[in-house]
């Protein structure tokens, strides 16, 4: 048995949920935050047997595509006062983050 986490931005992740759940999968969903942009993502834990894992990383991939966003930095102003002002920058968010981990053993009670 193997354990797939997959760390996927909260706008994809009701739909990769409805998704997997669609094909028979069960899935714990976690609210996690990301640490570049601190914007809310979400962890999901999904047991899966060894021979259906390719056709459930493939839901994710389908599933969790990646997108061009503008987010703003603070970049340090001129002038000496300690300030900053917002600066905005494209950045690739979405898509997905995955870890399969093997599973020694899993009970249900």
């Amino acid at each position: 048995m193997k354990m797939i986490m997959a760390i996927v931005q909260d706008e994809d992740a009701n739909r990769l949920i409805t998704a997997l759940m669609g094909e028979g999968y069960g899935v714990t969903k976690l609210a996690t935050t990301g640490g570049f942009l601190r914007a809310g993502n979400t962890t999901l834990m999904v047991g899966v047997q060894a021979d259906k894992l390719s056709e459930a990383m493939d839901i994710i991939e389908k599933v969790c595509k990646s997108r061009k966003q503008i987010a703003t930095t603070p970049s340090p102003m001129s002038g000496g006062n300690g300030g900053y002002i917002p600066f905005p920058i494209e950045v690739v968010v979405g898509g997905a983050t995955v870890f399969v981990l093997d599973v020694d053993q899993f009970k249900k009670f």
